[in-house]
């Protein structure tokens, strides 16, 4: 109640200084980007000042339409819309957490004419099930080219069920320059990320029918339902430190009036010098000190009373390019840019103490000990060359094409090309946008895909390249509110995890084929936006996924007393059902599985999002059709049942300086 009441104290005190900040310059928040690798280019970024489906900021499975998780805020997850997942990176324990942890491509940068803050505050659940989070961004600008900034951002969550808490710290600096020679653009972040693993639910009766296991009783309250796990974490913590630098030569360009004085005077780069350091430190510890729960897990290498595993990496790259830069002369329609790339890479790991040999090797253990020690501790070294061309001046074509070639170390033999192409054409009185893209890629296994030691799985392969041939077009009818992308990959020798929680790599070739239809209504006050996915998968056995799955979102959409800006609806995230796959604690891996199907639920939300100048609010009923209709298999996961219905609330204000 007190953090409800902490709230609506924020909301008013909010507007009342919201009425004072009307009397600033409307363009407070000036422009935002972010870089774009490898050469540090800029591409504009929207702000965070809309209005629109703000209250899903404290809705954990709404990342995705179609999202895999274990239910709770902070907490593991995995987009099954394949078109918008990333592919496995050098820490795959990171990939479960991706979506709370700060990267080069959700970093922004911004330039303010007037120093901004920005604070948010969502909340929800009573004292056992609390959901928090907390979200701080500040940017100002010491003079038009300098720009410092900070975020800050901490979710937390005690979970609907038992031993289900998560909780998270990112926090970062940033700051730019841009100057007629000279350009910067930086960061530093940190984040500590930290699970308390509960293995599942025991039965999932508990949620589909309680009363077969409480005599006819058919309610239940979550936090009493037993859990595999009580006494297991997870800790993903890491730091970045980020920097691009560009120095830029040409000549000036005067304008002098009729008496030969200067009028003004224009600096014309025609080339740039460039250098990106991007430093990468990453870490996953997984405890476990039940040793009656150690039964969950079928093998013990080490220890079969407690686990204390521990896996580390850091990786340091430089990229020095030199780029001819376009629109230099008329002549100059495209930007031509060379650069090579070293990156060392190095990997620390629980010491490998399994006996090869003798009376002390272990027997009965699948897989079996192997031959020989994998190593505490491994370097990488690996030397990139490549080309970008670029034009992202014109209105009418606009496109860019980065060609990649690793020459040393486990890079040898690696490609990477990627490509866009975007041009506008008038129709029927509406600019109409159409984008084609492709990716080409023959990338090397990641090193942990070959070599891992821990407590419960030990692995040794020897995987061959990964290709990956993916095209695809957007076209986009603002008139209509119709945006439709049209996808195909094809992937050979695909890595997953299969049914033992183990990689393994198909050799074969597997496609996958996507459609996605963004279709949005209007009649006056009344609004319905709709995504409607489309995937299908050539072998579910190695790529389970939903074919089909829906965004729908129903809502008024208008202004009380012309200040009071108010977004009130429903919306709902619905998949067909599938093999979801499965969920390891002690990798946090997202394994392949063939015995429980997931899907064919809607999740709704009824909400009510308000705006009153620079602050916004919501009220939110999350899962509001639990027990009412659907049915009640809510399960994303196989035995992670998704947050029961709970009411949520909101702030975010944006304090001009």
């Amino acid at each position: 109640m007190k953090k409800h009441i902490l709230v609506i104290i924020t909301i008013l005190s909010a507007a009342f200084s919201s009425v004072a900040a009307d009397k600033l310059p409307s363009d407070s928040l000036s422009v935002a980007w972010r870089v774009l690798q490898p050469l540090g280019l800029r591409e504009r970024a929207p702000l965070d000042t809309l209005l629109y489906n703000y209250y899903q900021t404290a809705v954990p499975s709404s990342l995705s339409p179609a999202f895999a998780t274990t239910g709770n805020q902070a907490s593991v997850g995995k987009n099954m819309v394949f078109m918008q997942s990333e592919p496995m990176s050098d820490f795959f324990f990171r990939d479960a957490k991706r979506f709370w942890i700060p990267s080069v491509e959700s970093m922004r940068f911004f330039n303010t004419r007037i120093p901004m803050s920005i604070l948010g505050y969502n909340t929800g659940g009573g004292r056992e099930v609390a959901q928090d989070y907390l979200r701080l961004l500040f940017s100002g600008n010491a003079n038009k080219r300098t720009q410092i900034g900070a975020m800050l951002n901490y979710p937390y969550s005690k979970g609907s069920y038992e031993n289900q808490a998560a909780k998270g710290m990112s926090w970062g600096l940033s700051g730019s320059y841009t100057g007629d020679r000279y350009e910067f653009q930086g960061f530093f972040s940190a984040y500590n990320m930290i699970n308390k693993e509960n293995g599942g639910i025991t039965d999932d009766l508990y949620i589909l029918d309680p009363a077969q296991l409480q005599g006819g009783v058919s309610s239940i309250n979550p936090k009493s339902i037993p859990t595999n796990l009580s006494s297991a974490h997870s800790r993903v913590k890491g730091k970045q430190f980020y920097m691009n630098h560009r120095y830029k030569v040409g000549h000036w360009r005067e304008e002098r009036d009729e008496n030969d004085s200067i009028v003004s005077r224009e600096y014309i780069p025609m080339s740039s010098f460039i250098w990106t350091l991007d430093y990468k430190d990453s870490s996953h510890r997984f405890t476990s000190s039940n040793a009656e729960q150690e039964s969950f897990w079928e093998n013990h290498y080490f220890s079969d009373k407690a686990t204390a595993d521990r896996t580390r990496y850091n990786s340091l790259s430089n990229t020095l390019g030199i780029s001819l830069l376009e629109g230099f002369n008329r002549y100059a329609k495209a930007g031509l840019a060379a650069f090579m790339t070293h990156e060392v890479r190095h990997y620390f790991q629980t010491p490998d103490t399994v006996a090869i040999s003798g009376e002390e090797r272990p027997e009965g253990l699948t897989p079996y000990p192997l031959a020989s020690r994998l190593a505490h501790r491994q370097t990488e070294n690996l030397l990139y060359v490549g080309a970008q061309l670029t034009k992202q001046q014109g209105r009418i074509l606009n496109y860019d094409a980065t060609v990649r070639i690793g020459l040393m170390g486990p890079a040898a033999g690696e490609i990477k090309a990627d490509g866009n192409l975007t041009t506008r054409i008038r129709l029927l009185g509406d600019t109409v946008s159409l984008k084609g893209y492709g990716h080409f890629s023959n990338s090397t296994a990641p090193f942990l895909m070959n070599n891992y030691v821990s407590n419960h799985f030990i692995w040794r392969n020897d995987f061959g390249k990964i290709r990956r041939l993916r095209f695809g077009g957007i076209l986009n009818l603002p008139h209509t509110g119709t945006n439709i992308n049209v996808g195909a990959e094809n992937i050979q020798n695909y890595i997953y995890f299969g049914p033992d929680c183990l990689p393994a790599q198909y050799g074969g070739s597997l496609q996958v084929f996507s459609v996605q239809l963004q279709q949005d209504f209007q009649w006056r006050a009344l609004n319905w936006r709709n995504t409607v996915i489309y995937q299908t998968s050539s072998n579910e056995d190695v790529l389970p996924l939903p074919k089909l799955a829906v965004y729908s979102n129903l809502f008024l959409h208008f202004r009380v007393a012309r200040v009071l800006e108010v977004q009130f609806g429903v919306d709902l995230d619905y998949y067909t059902r599938y093999h979801a796959p499965s969920y390891q604690p002690a990798t946090m891996a997202f394994c392949n599985q063939k015995e429980i199907e997931c899907g064919n639920y809607p999740f709704m939300n009824a909400y009510v999002n308000m705006k009153l100048s620079r602050a916004r609010f919501f009220v939110l009923f999350s899962h509001v059709n639990q027990g009412m209709f659907g049915g009640n298999n809510y399960f994303s996961l196989p035995h992670y049942p998704l947050n029961p219905r709970r009411f949520q609330m909101g702030v975010v204000v944006d304090f001009v300086n």
